[in-house]
């Protein structure tokens, strides 16, 4: 595979593929700022950062007494403050203010594409891996600014109780004339949690989605946070190694009373990618076939942002749906280490670009401004790198 050094403005070109069934994967690179990823700062032997689910993994599989302290941190680090969220807590802060417009933009874009489209297939997807609340929370606030109207559709249905089912990711609203004389759909963007959402709750056989959940009671109380925070403080320390990661001061009757409250949670576990409910695992490959799915269509085009493929079984759909040759992949890379990493994963595959922009890291900042955007407001990109496809080798040219 060869790469492809290309200067130019348009890196992905709306205007070619906003008439194709289009499907976002967005992970947590998305929401970094606001909410961290799952890097940690803690340095193997070696002097390599270990990620949460590399740790999870070694200390499960070592049966260290540290796996669920790590959980405790994971959780008051990652998932509490999902909770908690709000649009007034995110852009209270420098660091989360930018990552809340860049959502607002990112929707806002998406929006004209689908407007563009015919009147009854004005719809696109968004899956995510990521469970916080900031596409619901921001599409919540263009839709109260009236300045425009469309569908933000989680898969739920229902008044008093919301229920969440794979089905109604088939269904738009469509709008009639007085008396008929015209039909057309309002702009719909499926909105598809792919690793669960803060939001989720099980009531026996069924997911209830509840965006009030701001009065739901942490898993840890003020002392439990205390005794973590040295251990925290440790993961989060760049100068720590494995060796400095002492074993907080908690009895066994803690951490298993934490344990079996997180085992409750309807998001996927980072350590082995899966839920522990069945409820959860059977929507979570629903919702896997709905991605192969859409992926098998003739003329479907993929862009992930902000998304490491550690989740295998993502990957591997993602791999079998690269068969179909009017898939477009476009794997939108943080800078040169991931872009390296992304094009050997996908080196055999013609129809695959890997982005990143030369000296620049493709934060959602760059995203917005220099890969997807409308010509008249995107920003020139300065050395564009391309790769992934193996007609550059061929001699032709490649561009996306």
């Amino acid at each position: 595979m060869t790469n492809n050094n290309h200067t130019g403005e348009d890196v992905i070109s709306i205007s070619d593929i906003y008439d194709k069934d289009i499907n976002f994967l967005f992970g947590s690179g998305a929401s970094f700022g606001l909410l961290p990823t799952l890097q940690l700062q803690l340095s193997d032997e070696n002097g390599r950062k270990f990620t949460l689910e590399e740790l999870a993994t070694k200390f499960e599989k070592d049966r260290d007494r540290r796996f669920v302290p790590l959980f405790m941190h994971y959780y008051s680090t990652c998932i509490r403050p999902a909770e908690q969220l709000t649009l007034e807590t995110a852009t209270a802060t420098d660091s989360g203010r930018p990552v809340i417009e860049n959502y607002r933009t990112f929707l806002t874009t998406i929006l004209e594409m689908v407007k563009r489209r015919k009147a009854l297939d004005r719809c696109c997807n968004v899956f995510t891996t990521n469970y916080d609340g900031c596409f619901p929370l921001v599409a919540d606030q263009l839709l109260k600014e009236g300045n425009t109207d469309f569908v933000l559709n989680d898969g739920s249905r229902g008044f008093t109780k919301r229920i969440l089912q794979a089905r109604n990711f088939g269904s738009y609203l469509c709008q009639t004339g007085v008396f008929g004389r015209y039909q057309s759909s309002i702009p719909q963007i499926n909105l598809i949690h792919l690793h669960g959402s803060v939001y989720w709750s099980k009531a026996d056989s069924a997911i209830v989605v509840d965006y009030d959940i701001l009065s739901k009671e942490s898993l840890l109380n003020e002392d439990s946070t205390t005794v973590l925070q040295q251990f925290s403080e440790t993961l989060n320390s760049s100068a720590a190694t494995l060796e400095d990661l002492q074993e907080p001061n908690f009895d066994d009757d803690a951490l298993s009373t934490f344990w079996a409250k997180y085992e409750q949670i309807p998001i996927v576990n980072p350590t082995k990618w899966k839920f522990h409910e069945t409820v959860y695992e059977e929507h979570y490959y629903q919702m896997l076939r709905l991605l192969s799915y859409e992926l098998e269509k003739p003329n479907a085009v993929l862009i992930t942002f902000g998304f490491s493929f550690a989740d295998e079984h993502i990957l591997n759909l993602v791999m079998r749906s690269l068969s179909n040759p009017g898939l477009q992949v476009f794997v939108c890379c943080f800078d040169a280490s991931e872009h390296q990493v992304m094009c050997e994963k996908f080196k055999s595959y013609r129809n695959v670009q890997c982005l990143t922009i030369d000296g620049e890291n493709l934060d959602f900042t760059t995203f917005n401004k220099k890969v997807l955007a409308w010509p008249e407001t995107k920003e020139t990109a300065q050395s564009v790198v391309e790769a992934g496809s193996d007609a550059v080798d061929d001699g032709a040219e490649a561009s996306v």
